[in-house]
């Protein structure tokens, strides 16, 4: 599909965007399928395009946070392989299921992960007393309760991915004892794990429309160095009000469309 010179400006700037709010929270999605879908795509194939244009915004944005990624390893493996379990089984059941299968459960979800986000500090220190009254030490990277949040979570970002690293902050917030900066840097290589893995997927079996990949990605790489600049500077309750107003701006979006 032929793009004008204004449309293919806006999916740029839409990547732009997109790149640096996914590198600071998530929800960058909600910026880039609009402007899709009002170039004339459709849904799925906006959808598609979109997910294989996001992935070098989430590389760029992974790199960006690479000083809080040092002493992850093997955190980032572990959880890397949850979610990309999860995003591959998400993008066959983009191409399998009703493209609103989603509509009904997902606010609900966003909506859950803000109030998480939000009381995070208290439930953490109510999840530590309660380790040592019993005199157990936290687990490094979440136990099974995480990687079974994580693997729906990642299925979930494969289908659409609006508000998913808003859904990783609140989960490994609350199962992780480690500072919100350094957890938000595992989510964005999270992000690119299951980015990666469904545009692999999408590349042979659905169709796309390679200009507004490839504006997006230039997009997106630009704005994921964007979004690690602000988003590393910024102070814990900052950043958690960020979150709150950009899932909150994503759940009245969602209701709408």
């Amino acid at each position: 599909m032929a793009l004008s010179i204004w449309e293919a400006l806006a999916v740029f700037a839409a990547g732009v965007g997109a790149g640096t709010i996914n590198t600071i929270v998530g929800s960058g999605t909600l910026i880039t399928f609009p402007v899709l879908l009002a170039t004339g795509l459709p849904p799925i194939t906006a959808n598609v395009s979109n997910a294989l244009g996001l992935v070098p915004g989430s590389i760029s944005g992974a790199i960006g946070y690479r000083a809080e990624l040092r002493g992850q390893t093997g955190r980032v493996l572990r959880l890397g392989v949850t979610a990309l379990l999860g995003g591959l089984a998400g993008a066959v059941l983009l191409l399998a299921l009703p493209s609103d299968a989603f509509d009904t459960i997902v606010p609900v979800l966003i909506a859950l992960a803000l109030i998480l986000i939000v009381l995070q500090p208290r439930l953490a220190k109510a999840v530590q007393r309660r380790r040592e009254a019993r005199g157990t030490e936290p687990r490094p990277h979440g136990g099974p309760v995480l990687h079974t949040g994580l693997l729906l979570a990642s299925a979930y970002g494969g289908y659409f991915g609006a508000a998913q690293g808003i859904l990783y902050l609140s989960l490994m917030g609350l199962l992780l004892d480690d500072s919100l900066q350094r957890m938000n840097a595992v989510k964005n290589v999270l992000g690119a794990v299951v980015n990666g893995v469904a545009a692999v997927f999408f590349l042979f079996v659905a169709e796309f429309d390679w200009t507004a990949v490839l504006l997006i990605a230039v997009g997106s790489a630009i704005g994921g160095q964007l979004g690690a600049g602000i988003g590393r500077k910024l102070k814990p309750a900052v950043l958690r009000g960020i979150i709150v107003v950009v899932g909150t701006v994503a759940i009245v979006q969602l209701l709408l469309r």
